[in-house]
């Protein structure tokens, strides 16, 4: 009989829970804060139970940008996370939590394999992060009700928050990240399992011909 897997060697990462998106220019809108920053908690909280490491991060812009401005209230963490002891804390200029940062070292120095991932934006820093992860070679895993949008109009068009967030999601589970809720995860780790994501193939055999893919 085959020997089971190891468990995950799991990294909980925690970006940009800043009073920017929730009380700021930048306001988080779906999931709206009310269901994230809950979720944020209760993930560092399990992280903890667990004795897996957590690590949380502050996106830093120069004095006198209109956002994130470093010292201001905007780029300070929020509350729910500002007290929580955290294992590595990591500052950033960039979308990517490892561009120009030690993330990949200190995953790497702590023989991490699995990266989940939490906080602010899905379709901003999450979603950079979730990519350079996955082309690092690490399992990432996204927590879809402690992450959230907000709306964008451009040139190029408009969407809305729930939509940026429900297509960046459905993008992950389709190759780079496997995409769960908080209380899912929560479970994969009191069990040592890993979550499953799905594929390109599947994920669009099932859109284009509905039964194809089941």
């Amino acid at each position: 009989m085959a020997n089971a897997s190891p468990p995950p060697r799991r990294a909980l990462l925690v970006i940009d829970v800043q009073n920017e998106y929730v009380t700021g220019k930048l306001r988080i809108e779906y999931p709206p804060v009310a269901t994230s920053l809950p979720n944020i908690a209760l993930a560092m909280q399990a992280a903890r139970a667990a004795g897996m490491p957590v690590i949380t991060v502050q996106h830093d812009a120069p004095a006198g940008s209109p956002i994130f401005a470093r010292d201001s209230d905007g780029w300070q963490l929020h509350p729910s996370i500002a007290s929580f002891a955290a294992d590595h804390h990591i500052h950033k200029t960039m979308g990517s939590v490892f561009a120009g940062t030690d993330l990949a070292d200190w995953l790497e120095n702590h023989a991490i394999d699995t990266l989940t991932v939490t906080g602010y934006m899905t379709h901003n820093c999450d979603a950079s992060t979730i990519y350079h992860a996955a082309h690092h070679g690490l399992q990432v895993e996204f927590l879809a009700d402690a992450t959230g949008s907000l709306p964008y109009e451009n040139a190029a068009g408009k969407a809305s928050a729930e939509e940026i967030h429900r297509v960046y999601s459905t993008v992950f589970h389709s190759s780079f990240a496997a995409v769960a809720n908080t209380a899912e995860w929560i479970a994969a780790v009191q069990e040592g399992k890993p979550l499953a994501r799905d594929n390109i193939f599947l994920s669009n055999q099932r859109a284009a011909r509905p039964g194809a893919g089941a």
